[in-house]
């Protein structure tokens, strides 16, 4: 059974940082690309970024230079570094696993096969 689990998020200000983490289990890590997606209230959810097992990474325009996103191949998990947080970064961030992506990542929430359960970051101005 595959399971993504996040962690740490919470609520920090505006100019701040935090560090989401995503431990997958259940599925060959090696074989699946991994993503971060995040859905803020009463709009629809979003490609943040994502990450191949050998590195290649994509994220979108609105958190480049904010964001970074990496992965541990040994530990079987993801994370999502958040510097300069913003008030419009507040949102129910979720981890999903792409399988058999291992060039490119792909931006489109369809091709990804698993998610997780997602979890709150609230960002205060």
């Amino acid at each position: 059974q595959v399971q993504l689990e996040e962690s740490g998020g919470g609520l920090v200000q505006a100019g701040g940082s935090l560090r989401l983490s995503c431990a997958a289990s259940g599925l060959s890590f090696f074989s699946y690309a991994l993503g971060w997606f995040r859905q803020a209230p009463g709009k629809e959810r979003e490609f943040v970024g994502a990450v191949t097992w050998s590195g290649s990474r994509t994220s979108a325009e609105s958190v480049k230079g904010r964001f970074t996103i990496s992965r541990d191949n040994a530990k079987n998990t993801v994370y999502l570094q958040m510097n300069s947080l913003k008030a419009e970064d507040t949102a129910v961030y979720y981890c999903a696993a792409d399988r058999g992506r291992t060039a490119v990542v792909s931006t489109r929430e369809s091709d990804y096969d698993y998610w997780g359960q997602g979890t709150q970051v609230t960002v205060s101005s």
